[in-house]
């Protein structure tokens, strides 16, 4: 009788467990369902580890929807890893390979997208986005090797915190910056589902005495509101206001939303109420991102009104004071099945927009497009000097000068979108970057060692902000070696070419102290063997191993809190083996390298940035076993799969040293 009373008991626990996760994916289903991409995410994240692994055809399902979800909100780490599981349990829409392939190439990864690209072009192949993808796989590594027209730099004195984009220097002085920001929580209003960010809101700013931005402020008056304001920009004589407003009723798409452009008057340092401007008569619409052609004669907008292409494509409409004429779609040459946004015209008529389909390096690049009058057509370059993998975009320029701003989310893990300086470089060959930790953060004062084949043996500091610049010879072959107290070194080569160019080498510094997590290590489940996925993670751990010959490191493996000790302590060691073993064919001395299993003996200590993803863990706390069994049962996967990992630490730093 006892054992009949367990048995229903553990059955009926499963049934309502099944039933969970259903109502979970139906939850989700209906946020994915009206774009709420960043509330949907996050409940197919709890719903995916619930679902047993015998049903292949959910898991894939849910996980390519996590792909999608971790797409739209630029979340393309994340993206990759999901649709890697969508095609691991059999996702049957073959689309998974494309998109796949997307933020592969959006993440950098050009050779792993050519395979996707190809994978989906045997049963499609007349797509055209897969087609410029696989094109821009191609030409990355050709752009990535010409010389660049201008250097860039991130503008630290704009640097808020979330979003700040879409740049828009006020003509004629070109001394005052607007650009919207999301660094501000709106009164009453919660983060969007959508993005996951606070609403947008215009920040004002002006070059002082020493051509050093001023301390961003919120702009005064009527165009700040409590709905989502930016990427808009200004009349040729500076004088009138064109932007995009988002009016929604609450932070959830449920309510209804729209994008509309509006206007505003500046008389001094006041502005006028905004008015909307009613464009075409489709009330469905998308009307965004304005811009205003050199003589004043013509509007310039996105939108994804039937009778464009795909996506959202660029549209002008003839302007008559406050009326429009009828739409005009600026054709195949400029937009493409996906989206083309962001569009600015210069004093000179050429236009500068952003696409995610043209081929590029990745995400949104910025193209320049001259129309030519004698054959009706447009001549489109891609800016690949600007781009990168990720998304830039929104482009502004002082005047006349071949220098200016523009946002970009590169070397962002949040994917949130920074602003970024550009301008032609003095006529000399430099390389500069930044030297960072592991998770980003700037280090000052660290060494760049810099020596080349011609005799040149020099160094360099990082500056407050982490960057470093150095002007070096033409047709050599340099080495680099960043070092710096407390952390291990890290090298770069380059060569420089007989032209005068900007080379760009950033350094990512490893804690000479603590820890170190090794991201993206698999193994088969249950088992000690390395999934072939963990070669890129295996081969930076060796490269760094080269670069610091005088370490010695242990491997530890650790697993969650299920099990038993004496398994789990067996398992773990067999899997931090299994690193060492690989190293040592590699190269590297065994004598350097130490295996331990830890198994569930030494739990994560939680840092800052699991803090910043988990609000529930607090820094400095262990997820130790009576603290995992405090914590919902969602909470605890992922407490679990936290504590489940391979980390390696410095034992010494004298290995036939003396």
């Amino acid at each position: 009788m006892r054992h009949l009373f367990t048995y229903i008991l553990a059955m009926l626990l499963l049934t309502l467990a099944s039933c969970s996760v259903t109502r979970d994916l139906r939850k989700a289903d209906a946020h994915y369902d009206y774009g709420e991409y960043y509330a949907a995410a996050g409940i197919y994240t709890k719903a995916y580890r619930r679902i047993p692994s015998a049903e292949k055809l959910t898991r894939a399902e849910v996980a390519y929807k996590q792909g999608e979800c971790y797409r739209y909100i630029n979340q393309s780490i994340k993206a990759e890893n999901a649709y890697m599981k969508a095609i691991r349990y059999g996702l049957p829409n073959d689309t998974v390979f494309l998109q796949y392939a997307e933020v592969l190439r959006k993440n950098g990864k050009y050779q792993a997208a050519t395979i996707q690209y190809q994978q989906f072009l045997e049963n499609h192949p007349e797509d055209l986005q897969a087609l410029n993808g696989l094109e821009s796989c191609r030409l990355a590594e050709e752009w990535k090797n010409k010389p660049k027209k201008y250097t860039v730099n991130r503008l630290q004195e704009l640097y808020l915190k979330r979003s700040n984009f879409s740049p828009i220097l006020i003509p004629a002085e070109y001394k005052t910056l607007l650009f919207a920001s999301s660094s501000v929580q709106k009164e009453g209003k919660k983060p969007s589902k959508i993005t996951g960010l606070p609403d947008n809101d215009f920040f004002i700013t002006k070059l002082d005495q020493n051509e050093k931005w001023e301390k961003p402020l919120p702009v005064e008056g009527a165009i700040n509101t409590e709905f989502d304001e930016g990427v808009g920009c200004f009349d040729p004589d500076g004088k009138i206001l064109y932007f995009t407003r988002c009016v929604n009723k609450s932070d959830s798409a449920l309510s209804g939303s729209s994008a509309e452009i509006y206007r505003s008057v500046r008389s001094g340092e006041q502005w006028s109420e905004p008015e909307k401007l009613s464009i075409f008569r489709d009330t469905n619409a998308v009307f965004a991102h304005p811009a205003i052609s050199p003589d004043g004669l013509y509007l310039y907008y996105v939108s994804d009104m039937k009778g464009g292409y795909g996506g959202k494509d660029i549209w002008r409409s003839p302007m008559y004071e406050k009326t429009f004429g009828p739409p005009e779609n600026l054709g195949p040459q400029i937009n493409t099945p996906g989206d083309e946004m962001f569009p600015t015209i210069r004093t000179d008529g050429s236009l500068y927009f952003s696409s995610n389909t043209l081929p590029g390096l990745g995400g949104l690049d910025i193209f320049k497009a001259v129309y030519l009058e004698e054959d009706s057509s447009w001549v489109v370059e891609n800016m690949y000097d600007l781009n990168s993998n990720a998304d830039d975009f929104g482009i502004t320029f002082f005047g006349k000068k071949e220098k200016g701003l523009y946002s970009s989310n590169r070397n962002e893990p949040r994917g949130w979108d920074k602003i970024w300086s550009f301008g032609e470089p003095e006529q000399l060959t430099q390389i500069s970057g930044f030297v960072t930790d592991r998770f980003g953060e700037p280090i000052p004062e660290a060494s760049i060692r810099i020596v080349n084949d011609k005799g040149t043996n020099t160094k360099v500091i990082s500056r407050r902000d982490g960057s470093y610049s150095y002007q070096v010879e033409k047709n050599a072959e340099y080495a680099m070696l960043a070092t710096c107290r407390s952390y291990l070194n890290y090298s770069n080569q380059f060569v420089t070419n007989d032209k005068d160019s900007n080379y760009v080498v950033n350094f990512s510094l490893t804690s000479l102290y603590l820890p170190v997590r090794i991201e993206n290590i698999f193994f088969e489940f249950d088992r000690w063997e390395l999934r072939p996925e963990s070669g890129p993670a295996l081969q930076e751990l060796l490269k760094l191993l080269l670069d610091n010959p005088h370490i010695t490191i242990e491997i530890g493996a650790h697993t969650d809190r299920k099990g038993s000790e004496e398994y789990n302590l067996e398992l773990s060691k067999k899997r931090a083996e299994s690193v060492v073993n690989y190293l040592v064919k590699y190269g590297i001395d065994s004598e350097r390298l130490s295996a331990q299993g830890y198994g569930k003996s030494k739990p994560t200590r939680v840092d800052k940035y699991m803090e910043t993803n988990y609000p529930y863990l607090k820094e400095g706390s262990f997820l130790d076993e009576s603290f995992v069994e405090t914590l919902s049962l969602q909470q605890q996967e992922i407490a679990d799969q936290i504590n489940r990992r391979c980390e390696f630490k410095v034992l010494k730093t004298t290995y036939k040293l003396f």
